[in-house]
């Protein structure tokens, strides 16, 4: 089910300001190096709120929101993993303890990361692109 786009001032109200200069950095860093289509829905059960980039029928990834929380899914399929995998010691610590404790469904690897600051942005942007290479910049 598609959403409104919410203002800033909402977000900055669900969120709170740090957090959503978190959201906004990470939404840029990903913005100049993927072109995408962008949705906004429902966050479901754990959250309030949804931002995906999809291209082509495929989601690379999804920002979450709720009160005072960032989150940010992707999902790896079979291949995906095998090179994330391969990959993992070049990771930080906290990023791999995420992916490795993550759980794996049927249709992939479902890891949520909650960042509070840009320290980790290199690492997702590497994970990404495992998913799909950039197409920008």
């Amino acid at each position: 089910m598609a959403r409104t786009e919410p203002t800033r001032e909402e977000l900055a109200e669900l969120l709170g300001e740090p957090l959503l200069a978190v959201w906004r950095e990470l939404c840029a860093a990903i913005d100049g190096r993927y072109e995408m289509d962008r949705a906004w829905g429902p966050g479901g059960k754990r959250w309030d709120l949804e931002y995906m980039y999809r291209r082509g029928g495929r989601t690379l990834c999804a920002l979450h929101a709720r009160s005072g929380c960032v989150g940010f899914m992707v999902v790896f399929g079979g291949n995906e993993r095998a090179k994330v995998e391969r990959m993992l010691g070049e990771l930080s610590p906290s990023v791999r303890e995420r992916y490795e404790e993550a759980t794996t469904y049927r249709d992939g690897k479902w890891v949520m990361f909650e960042p509070t600051d840009a320290s980790e942005f290199g690492d997702y942007l590497r994970l990404l692109a495992v998913k799909r290479r950039p197409n920008r910049g």
